[in-house]
């Protein structure tokens, strides 16, 4: 049995398929964690759904900023982008099936390996965080999404504000900061501010901020945080951090990262790096 971390999709169904075709997954055997951004900008994204939904209970999936995006163009709250390539899902005969099936996926996820934590987001973690204080704020998102709320919520999930978290925050501002964290953050300060312009890389900082997984005194650094969402980082296999979007749709790799607990007594656990070259990857700026 293997524990599979994979990186952004974005609709990219062949290069999946070639990975997992690599990996000799088995849904019998194996259990792989999608690290959200399943669809969008590839180009075939209804397919990726309809593999997921296949999978059963050996796919779990973490709901990114373009899966977000297609609950809220699905329900009217958002308009499509140009860049989308949504509209199979929107005209499947299923749709109905697929939208619920995806509002009923995680916004974090915990796992234990031998006594050692492994958290996966998409995008980050706000620094001040435990790793079981993020699962329990993941789900007061869940809730909604998967409660009859679920088109009101979508129609003030989105803004920068309130850019900076705090204990004391209620209602929509607390759950839209939540989700910012999650989904969206690269940068932020060590008070805790986050800055949402910034895409390069992380030698790209801003001025008083630093990528959220370098912050001193992060309180989730005794655990093992998986992510993706940030594709000009890249893989970044760290002790502490897995950063697994590479780039697919952008014509880079597809990654899985196959995480096993370290023998010898090691607190963290170990992984093999495996990646497939995108041969339907979106050509930049359309």
């Amino acid at each position: 049995m293997a524990l599979y971390l994979i990186g952004d999709i974005q609709g990219c169904d062949d290069a999946l398929q070639h990975l997992l075709d690599k990996i000799a997954f088995s849904p019998s055997r194996d259990t792989m964690v999608v690290l959200g951004d399943l669809v969008n900008r590839g180009p075939d994204s209804l397919a990726v759904l309809r593999r997921m939904v296949a999978l059963g209970s050996s796919a779990r999936c973490l709901l990114g900023n373009h899966d977000l995006h297609l609950l809220a163009v699905a329900h009217g709250a958002r308009p499509p982008h140009r860049n989308d390539t949504l509209a199979p899902i929107l005209a499947a005969p299923e749709r109905g099936a697929l939208l619920d099936w995806l509002r009923r996926q995680h916004m974090a996820l915990l796992e234990t390996l031998q006594g050692h934590t492994l958290l996966m987001v998409h995008a980050g973690v706000m620094p001040s965080w435990t790793a079981q204080q993020t699962l329990a704020l993941a789900g007061e998102v869940e809730q909604v999404l998967r409660g009859p709320d679920l088109a009101q919520f979508l129609a003030v999930m989105y803004g920068d504000k309130p850019a900076r978290w705090r204990d004391d925050l209620s209602g929509n501002k607390r759950l839209r900061c939540i989700v910012n964290v999650l989904t969206r953050m690269r940068f932020c300060s060590p008070d805790g501010e986050m800055d949402f312009d910034t895409k390069e890389g992380a030698g790209a900082a801003p001025s008083g901020f630093l990528p959220w997984f370098d912050i001193p005194g992060r309180k989730t650094a005794d655990c093992s945080v998986a992510f993706g969402h940030w594709s000009t980082l890249g893989w970044l296999g760290r002790r502490d951090v897995l950063s697994l979007d590479t780039g697919c749709v952008w014509g880079g790799s597809l990654s899985a990262a196959r995480v096993h607990a370290d023998v010898g007594g090691s607190a963290f656990p170990s992984c093999e790096l495996i990646q497939v070259p995108c041969t339907q990857a979106q050509v930049p700026g359309l």
